[in-house]
């Protein structure tokens, strides 16, 4: 018998062959860092919106050994059914193998409704098929359903003193959607049964699908027959054209350069440098005429920040960036001491206010500022501003002043082969390839946090943790975003010395 749940459907609908994986090779799967904060996120949402139409039950179940009992949730839920409840969350059944948990199941008149909860801003395609799933099931199981809605946050909601849930979610009618996917469930499930009767994977080649809904977590095992780099590593071109020269032949870097195909110029420049071996490409006048942007007193600035699905402040809104960390190096003037000063909130407080006020005191009006890739930061403060208008002339003025460090590079002023196999020009890609034998800048010799990722994952649950272990993470936070402004440091240094 074959034995889906509602999100093994949705991998079958994507690509059977993700399915397939799931099941027998789940080893092969590149874990994405961000993954489990989505996940956690979720059902940070899920329980949120649990309670939108008031009084509920919820039929969660656990066995001894900490795993779902689903067959006391699908008893359960045919007793609240029975019962007439109103309302009834991860409602579950199950039907020949085919099991699903409804977010929450609303009594309609004689049927009940289907609502689908989901932490996304606006409605996709793939919510469609798994409501489509649920209600296959659920009306094989003799459900009347009537309705079909999905459950997802308003972007446009401005939290005020409380948290208002009603406002905060928005329902969307799905059943455009259903009405048109469900006739397609039939003939999805013989294609799961075919599928995972299989002994070997299934014959399927990349296409599409590989990043459509979602990206595959399989990538790199159904990749492994391409060169290192291809086509899939050129840089700034979108996904559907890479398949597209994937699908003509036009695989290695070597095939697309005399295709003649290609006409932008980053992207030629790179091909050129992973396929022969060229000394770095150094234009000096354009360096120089950055350089001459630059003034003394010079600051480098890095912010970290959290995405809050639910929003935790008041006058923030669903994902807004809320910055919690900075690092500061600067130098006051020509052949001066590089100094630094580093702030980090509290965590499980909204650290907006204490961040602003700190960053006026630390950055005085009328300096030269840089940042990697300013856009970020300049966002930030902007929003600051915005949220503090006594203090907006002079962060304002911050952000007025702010320089990028991305601009010699993303521009094509230095460029060397490590570059090119890296494939853009994020600081984590540039600072290895001028720096790669140096332990110092290395993000991976760092404990705790390498990325920015881990950065937002572990602020907000610093405050849950024993006082050691804070102590410990706040350390770990600091030393991360430290070597973000040393990195712009030692970039600048090694520019100056290339355009002598």
């Amino acid at each position: 018998m074959l034995y889906l749940s509602k999100s093994k459907y949705c991998n079958l609908w994507q690509c059977p062959k993700l399915l397939w994986l799931n099941k027998f090779k789940p080893e092969e799967k590149t874990e994405d860092p961000a993954l489990q904060a989505r996940f956690d996120e979720g059902n940070v949402v899920g329980d949120l919106a649990m309670g939108l139409f008031g009084d509920f039950v919820e039929v969660t179940s656990f066995k001894d050994d900490g795993k779902l009992d689903l067959d006391e949730m699908m008893r359960l839920t045919q007793q609240y059914i029975d019962e007439g409840v109103e309302n009834i969350c991860e409602a579950s059944f199950s039907y020949n193998g085919l099991y699903c948990a409804v977010d929450i199941l609303r009594k309609d008149g004689d049927g009940y409704a289907i609502y689908e909860v989901k932490s996304s801003t606006e409605e996709k395609y793939i919510y469609g098929v798994d409501i489509s799933y649920q209600k296959y099931v659920l009306e094989h199981c003799g459900v009347n359903v009537t309705g079909t809605y999905l459950v997802c946050i308003d972007s446009s909601y401005i939290r005020g003193d409380e948290l208002e849930i009603d406002k905060l979610f928005k329902i969307i009618d799905m059943a455009p959607f259903v009405d048109i996917e469900i006739q397609n469930v039939p003939s999805l499930l013989r294609r799961a049964e075919e599928v995972m009767a299989l002994k070997d994977d299934p014959d399927i080649d990349i296409g599409l699908q590989c990043e459509d809904p979602y990206d595959c977590a399989f990538w790199n095992y159904c990749t492994k027959h391409l060169p290192s780099p291809s086509v899939f590593n050129l840089y700034r071109l979108p996904f559907k054209k890479k398949i597209d020269y994937y699908y003509q032949g036009l695989i290695s870097h070597n095939d697309l350069l005399f295709s003649g195909k290609i006409s932008n110029e980053m992207q030629i420049r790179q091909m050129m440098f992973t396929t022969t071996n060229q000394e770095p490409y150094i234009d000096k006048d354009g360096i120089r005429d950055f350089l001459d942007t630059l003034s003394y007193p010079l600051y480098f600035l890095d912010f970290e920040t959290m995405q809050q699905v639910i929003p935790q402040y008041k006058g923030t809104s669903p994902y807004d960036q809320i910055p919690f960390q900075y690092s500061l190096h600067y130098i006051e003037h020509e052949g001066g001491e590089l100094k630094h000063k580093e702030f980090l909130a509290e965590s499980g407080v909204d650290p907006r206010r204490a961040l602003a006020e700190q960053l006026c005191e630390d950055i005085p009006m009328n300096v030269c500022v840089t940042a990697y890739n300013k856009g970020f930061e300049c966002g930030r403060i902007r929003e600051l501003a915005r949220a503090f208008p006594d203090l907006a002339t002079h962060l304002l003025n911050i952000n007025d002043n702010m320089a990028d460090f991305l601009v010699p590079f993303r521009s094509g002023y230095y460029y060397n082969k490590a570059m090119a196999m890296g494939g853009n020009f994020s600081i984590k890609t540039v600072l290895p390839a001028l720096f790669p034998n140096d332990p110092e800048l290395d993000y991976h010799n760092l404990e705790g946090v390498h990325n920015g990722t881990e950065a937002m994952t572990i602020f907000p649950r610093i405050k849950d943790l024993p006082p050691e272990e804070q102590e410990k993470a706040r350390h770990n936070l600091l030393k991360y975003c430290e070597l973000d402004t040393y990195a712009m440091v030692k970039l600048w240094e090694d520019l100056e010395r290339v355009a002598k």
